[in-house]
């Protein structure tokens, strides 16, 4: 296993120096403790030499360069979260800058991205994690047995990700979900917007369903409605949500490589998130597969963005903060 070293993050680059106005720490061996931790992971497993660094390596800078447009200061009303971010409380938010990829070791930032995350949780953080393709999940869910907890897996995209492998690659952005169904610490699985056609065959389907995956499609969600299926999901659990960027509709997202009609909504999500907060514990969030050169006015990073201040709004009034 990777120990935590300071030199597997570099810093942001330009422009906003980290999410959401939050402090810039390059070293975590230097905290205590920690509230809230932002980690950019932009490189994941590539399926060809075109991926090793594409556009999607560029969605941490993006999404943090959007913290202006979402949040005008941390002190100000906001109504999506019923007050200010921090509800004026002393929470400590810190930026840890981004993985380093290095291509003379292919796949050491996955190693590195696992220990990073690992340090956080032993700090006490909530990791909020922007990618990258949606491979990179991968190491911050292993890392999450760190917790000694079962995590119930929140997977908002219009795919399946349930590939064995893509051109032999095992943790690539295909295969998340299958990776994570692998892991002793994942239980319970629910996939919610899923919608036309993606990599899924009749086989990753059949494993998802052979598994207890609960496939929740984009026109279920929308006919049920949100609230049905909070619902279903068991309350006091551990819930990690991973969100692809093309799980959400592309009227509010359309900077993706895979936009497909009719998904999740900025009002569905934001009920997704508070409800979530509410039944149980939230440990952490990523949101991937973001390609900024596709996006419009920046509404795709300013969403993003807004769904970290839903997330981070509601645990600080639910108390997850809160000092013993």
């Amino acid at each position: 296993m990777t120990p935590y070293k300071p030199e597997l993050t570099t810093p942001p680059k330009h422009g906003h120096k980290s999410l959401l106005y939050s402090e810039v720490v390059s070293d975590l061996n230097t905290l205590d403790s920690v509230d809230i931790a932002v980690l950019g992971i932009p490189y994941g497993s590539p399926y060809s030499i075109d991926e090793v660094t594409n556009d999607q390596t560029n969605g941490p800078t993006a999404v943090r360069q959007a913290t202006d447009r979402a949040v005008r200061s941390i002190e100000r009303y906001d109504f999506d979260i019923g007050g200010p971010l921090m509800a004026n409380q002393a929470i400590r938010m810190v930026d840890c800058g981004d993985i380093a990829g290095d291509a003379r070791k292919p796949g050491q930032h996955y190693a590195a991205a696992e220990a990073v995350v690992r340090k956080i949780l032993q700090l006490g953080g909530m990791p909020l994690v922007i990618g990258g393709d949606h491979g990179v999940p991968i190491p911050v869910l292993r890392a999450l047995d760190e917790l000694g907890e079962t995590i119930t897996l929140i997977h908002v995209d219009a795919h399946l990700d349930w590939r064995q492998e893509v051109n032999g690659v095992t943790d690539g952005y295909s295969s998340p979900i299958r990776r994570a169904s692998e892991m002793p610490h994942i239980g319970e699985i629910y996939q919610i917007g899923l919608r036309a056609n993606g990599s899924a065959r009749q086989e990753e389907v059949d494993a998802a369903l052979a598994y207890g995956a609960h496939l929740i499609p984009a026109h279920q969600l929308h006919d049920e409605g949100i609230e049905a299926v909070l619902a279903r999901i068991p309350a006091g659990g551990h819930y990690y949500i991973t969100c692809d960027a093309d799980g959400i509709d592309p009227t509010i997202m359309p900077a993706v490589n895979g936009p497909a009609l009719g998904g999740v909504t900025y009002h569905q999500m934001r009920k997704l998130i508070h409800g979530l907060v509410k039944k149980g514990r939230v440990v952490g969030m990523d949101l991937v597969e973001i390609t900024p050169k596709k996006d419009i006015n920046q509404i795709t990073a300013i969403t993003a963005c807004r769904f970290f201040v839903n997330l981070i709004g509601s645990a600080v009034r639910a108390g997850y903060f809160n000092k013993k």
